[in-house]
């Protein structure tokens, strides 16, 4: 039987669309499955580093938001700031994120069809699932992927020391274009500029605080932001934390957040996410009879720098040295600036 599409990806969030987009561009046919409309969203600290920006310009994508000059990280009265050295980053809205890369999607052909995963099934020439066959299955579907689960390429982790993700909009002008990140005792607040009077709030931090309880114990930017209204309920997402014993199985593929994840700690989701829906799906044919060796060094390569420093930074924040990151950072700004590009790229 004759697959309906080459390409069959599971999940149409930004990092499905980007895959979707990556196989037009590669003269691919392509059947995105996912059960929610467009636009989606979920708790995410919304700036795209330098390197997401330009990935969504090679792909033709160009969501409206707010420049980003830098990042700023604030303890106490202590701040240290690095400029971006080569190009802005962009604040932008999830769900305006979202909106533009299903706009472009749409203009190159994809086909988007309600539905969820169901059973996967597949032989040494197709995959088949919820009721499609494709030459190859990429799953985008996040951080609990169906897939991840049903094909065992997940590794259990204890529940012990799991974080979480809380984002808010306020409506305000943005008093800043850095991405700030204020350190608390547990938890940082990540503040976002996405449009001319819109800031979004991200706290990350152990499971089960009270967003606006946490918010207040953050006196500086509860000043900043002077009592603005809020744009909605907060938005949750997490354990952050997964990992995967491997990134496919035969002519399945995990991409994006359904492949593994760190931490929302260094703020570079969307750029990983990007990276690796391009390596996804330039090393298909080359992995035709090689059992997807070079996806899978791909996947490491793309992924690496992302892993070793967020997992530092992680480590150091769950220490008692995370007192000492902020004080570190402004007494070291070359250090703290080489650590932001190379996140940054």
């Amino acid at each position: 039987m004759s697959p309906d599409a080459d390409l069959l990806v599971v999940g149409g969030g930004p990092v499905g669309l980007a895959v979707a987009i990556e196989g037009r561009l590669a003269g691919l046919s392509v059947i995105v499955v996912e059960p929610r409309t467009t636009p989606i969203d979920k708790a995410c600290g919304e700036g795209l580093m330098p390197g997401a920006v330009a990935a969504l310009t090679r792909l033709g994508v160009h969501p409206d938001g707010h420049t980003l000059a830098g990042i700023r990280y604030l303890r106490g009265t202590v701040v240290a700031d690095h400029l971006f050295a080569t190009a802005p980053g962009m604040g932008v809205k999830r769900t305006v994120l979202h909106a533009a890369l299903a706009r472009r999607a749409a203009e190159l052909g994809v086909l988007v069809v309600p539905g969820r995963a169901g059973a996967v099934e597949q032989d040494e020439s197709s995959v088949w699932c919820a009721g499609i066959r494709g030459r190859w299955l990429l799953a985008c579907d996040g951080l609990h992927s169906t897939i991840r689960r049903q094909l065992d390429l997940g590794v259990q982790r204890r529940a012990a020391g799991r974080r979480f993700g809380v984002r808010k909009h306020f409506r305000v002008a943005p008093w800043t274009d850095f991405v700030e990140v204020h350190w608390g005792k547990t938890v940082e607040a990540y503040v976002t500029p996405v449009a001319a009077d819109v800031v979004g709030v991200a706290l990350l931090g152990p499971a089960r605080h009270d967003f606006d309880g946490t918010l207040a114990t953050f006196t500086e930017l509860s000043s900043r932001l002077g009592g603005a209204p809020a744009l909605g309920p907060a938005r949750g997402a997490g354990p952050l934390h997964q990992q995967t014993r491997r990134r496919t199985a035969g002519r399945v593929r995990l991409v994006g957040d359904a492949s593994g994840y760190v931490d929302a700690l260094t703020g570079e989701g969307v750029r990983v996410g990007l990276a690796q829906a391009r390596v996804a799906v330039s090393t298909l044919e080359s992995d035709v009879h090689r059992s997807n060796a070079a996806y899978e060094k791909a996947w490491t390569a793309s992924t690496r720098d992302y892993r070793l420093v967020t997992s530092g930074l992680l480590a150091a924040a769950g220490s008692p040295l995370r007192r000492g990151i902020v004080p570190l950072a402004a007494a070291a700004p070359g250090l703290y600036g080489a650590v932001v590009e190379r996140l940054a790229r």
